[in-house]
């Protein structure tokens, strides 16, 4: 049997409706790893504050990719690695080009082993509830409308802005027109009228972390689960591209596999049966 490395997306494809890990997955994947010493890990655009948090009951032995592969995360040290920030003038010409449309983004700074996130203007209201859900996470501290603070950082991993789609997809136009910054649009899985953007240094991906992850384990075989647009560059390298039944149209068009939906433990239960009754 080939060594296989497992990659899951969380959201819509190895979580739940309501975004939980649930029991069953977590026993499937302990089981998996400790008994069938299997590799898997996560590719997420989440950052560690949330992360940690839903992956404290699996054992895996992997790090974590973390924020669409502009980091990844060591669970046992705390410790970001393979840090990949945006270069000063790419942050400036991107929060200029959000300023033209009269939005300010959020920006993701490191400092230590924790995330600051800075904004300097107002935010939307869908950001709002964001940050609400997310207000007092042990790793990730707020500095909100902050009118004082200049965009001239050099430790900046990402610029987060989340509105209606429809207002961010010219921004999300623009910047991939007037930057060479890696840039991922798509509809927020809870309200399909709400965008959320993302921007990262020129060439991040989840696709760029998981192929370095793969050759630092030696892995033969790549398979990854995914549901949505900041998904696809690493289903297009995986030897097997696995998408849950409520994945977006874009990505089951490019998987192997269409799997049953995210609800139903469809990740880990592949996962187990593949390992139960390896045919590779």
């Amino acid at each position: 049997m080939k060594k296989t490395l497992y990659v899951s997306d969380l959201d819509g494809t190895l979580l739940d409706k309501d975004s939980q890990l649930s029991w069953e997955s977590v026993e499937i994947l302990n089981r998996v790893i400790e008994e069938c010493g299997v590799n898997f890990t996560i590719a997420t655009a989440r950052t560690p504050a949330t992360v940690m948090h839903i992956m404290e009951r699996v054992h895996t032995r992997l790090p974590y990719v973390v924020m669409n592969g502009a980091a990844m995360w060591d669970k046992e040290s705390q410790h970001f690695l393979n840090i990949v920030p945006i270069a000063c003038a790419d942050v400036t010409r991107v929060c200029d080009i959000y300023e033209s449309y009269g939005l300010y983004p959020m920006i993701y700074r490191v400092k230590g082993e924790k995330l600051e996130v800075r904004s300097y203007g107002p935010i939307s209201e869908e950001e709002k509830y964001f940050v609400e859900q997310r207000r007092y996470l042990e790793l990730k501290k707020f500095y909100l409308d902050d009118k004082n603070y200049k965009v001239n950082d050099c430790d900046t991993l990402l610029i987060f802005a989340m509105n209606r789609y429809d207002t961010l997809r010219p921004i999300y136009n623009t910047i991939l027109t007037d930057t060479d910054c890696a840039s991922v649009i798509y509809h927020d899985i809870f309200d399909e009228s709400a965008g959320l953007v993302e921007t990262y240094a020129p060439g991040v991906s989840k696709a760029e972390a998981v192929r370095r992850l793969a050759q630092e384990v030696s892995a033969e075989r790549l398979v990854v689960f995914g549901d949505n647009r900041n998904d696809i560059p690493m289903m297009q390298i995986a030897d097997l591209a696995v998408a849950p039944e409520n994945a977006v149209d874009e990505v089951k068009a490019i998987a192997d596999i269409v799997i049953e939906p995210n609800y139903m433990n469809s990740v880990a239960r592949f996962i187990l049966e593949e390992n139960s009754n390896p045919k590779i």
